[in-house]
């Protein structure tokens, strides 16, 4: 069975910083891209990052370039996302997601992913 639980989420203030943890099982783990989504309320789930590892590339949307990076443990089976310089608008539920063949072209899109986890939440304060 294909899991994937995150962890890490919590409260911080503007311009501080949360790492993330995925921790996958079940499944290959390096034959599978691993992306980050997340969701805020009322809002669509948009992807923050996904790394591929047969490709060794990485991929961000353009508000998570810069402040944020996606390391992947191997050994571990775990991919974090680490989150700096926070802003309120980054406050959202975070999901990881992994998928056998994600799209390099279309590594953002929910429907490029099979699987999900619960999703951890962000809030970061004025």
């Amino acid at each position: 069975e294909i899991r994937l639980v995150e962890s890490g989420g919590g409260l911080v203030q503007a311009g501080g910083s949360l790492r993330l943890s995925c921790a996958a099982s079940g499944f290959s783990f390096d034959e599978y891209a691993i992306g980050w989504f997340r969701q805020a309320p009322g809002k669509e789930r948009e992807g923050v990052g996904c790394t591929i590892h047969s490709s060794g590339k990485t991929y961000y949307s353009d508000s998570a370039r810069g402040r944020f990076t996606i390391d992947r443990d191997s050994a571990e089976n775990m991919v974090y996302l680490q989150m700096n310089s926070l802003i309120p608008e980054d406050t959202a539920v975070y999901y990881c997601a992994t998928g056998r063949r994600v799209p390099r072209s279309r590594w953002f899109a929910v429907e490029s992913y099979e699987y999900w986890g619960q999703g951890t939440q962000v809030t970061v304060s004025a």
